[in-house]
């Protein structure tokens, strides 16, 4: 067994089987919605690593190989993420909340877009921030029906969409890993997914993005910026409100 790393919620192991092969063991209090989170994905068509077994704060997965690079797949990440995003009629959110780290994700469900943005992805932090941050997302949440649609399709998101979540073995996309799912608006997960990685313009003519969403990216890139990294600090961007689009400072959101 070699422990190896993966993420903040679990304690993540490669396990070397008897019969040859080896598995991923991950332990950790959360597991269990990580696995319904996982079969989710994997139900829209999309590759995931198969539960190979499920008890208590146990999760043992298919150990998927990885030994490529995402800058020789986004062609086909644009393809899985065509079948993630298929629109459904659930409303926003999900049955259960979530955490990065010790950062909880509040996801109690909503059938306004605008409303789920403003009270589960921004005014729940307002416990963690200075006042002088605090007043200015309050008067960003207020005015978020002015940037952002309320009621967008509802499809599945991954949640933590970046390049160590997905696998890439040769060319191929082998499977996303370590979903912090709901439903919502797909921009996120591409909002996500251009702050730790840098797609190519074809990525995103591939998704048939709907119009303004360079715009809107800023605004989802914030649940990411404001979540605490290393030591609960993590320097993110937020922008002021009368200049949402520009001129956005490096801030300190935790210590």
């Amino acid at each position: 067994m070699t422990q190896i790393s993966g993420g903040s919620l679990s304690s993540v192991s490669r396990l070397g089987l008897v019969g040859g092969g080896t598995a991923i063991a991950k332990t950790g209090s959360l597991v269990a919605m990580e696995a319904t989170m996982l079969e989710a994905v994997r139900g829209r068509g999309v590759p995931t690593p198969t539960i190979l077994a499920m008890e208590a704060e146990l999760l043992i997965l298919e150990d998927l190989p990885a030994a490529g690079q995402l800058a020789r797949a986004w062609a086909q990440l644009a393809d899985v993420l065509d079948h993630l995003h298929m629109p459904t009629g659930n409303p926003y959110g999900w049955d259960g909340d979530y955490a990065f780290g010790n950062v909880a994700i509040p996801n109690g469900r909503k059938s306004s877009w605008v409303e789920f943005w403003g009270d589960n992805r921004l005014r729940c932090h307002l416990p963690h921030v200075d006042r002088h941050l605090g007043d200015r997302l309050e008067e960003l949440v207020r005015r978020l029906g002015d940037f952002l649609p309320d009621h967008p399709p509802a499809v599945l998101l991954h949640g933590d969409l970046w390049g160590g979540n997905i696998l890439v073995n040769d060319v191929s996309i082998s499977g996303l890993i370590d979903p912090a799912a709901y439903y919502g608006h797909r921009e996120v997960d591409l909002a996500m997914l251009s702050l730790f990685d840098h797609p190519p313009v074809a990525f995103f003519e591939a998704c048939g993005l709907e119009e303004g969403w360079r715009e809107r990216q800023p605004i989802y890139r914030l649940i990411v910026s404001s979540t605490p990294q290393e030591q609960f600090t993590s320097v993110g961007k937020l922008c002021g409100v009368n200049q949402l689009y520009r001129d956005c400072r490096p801030v300190i959101l935790w210590r």
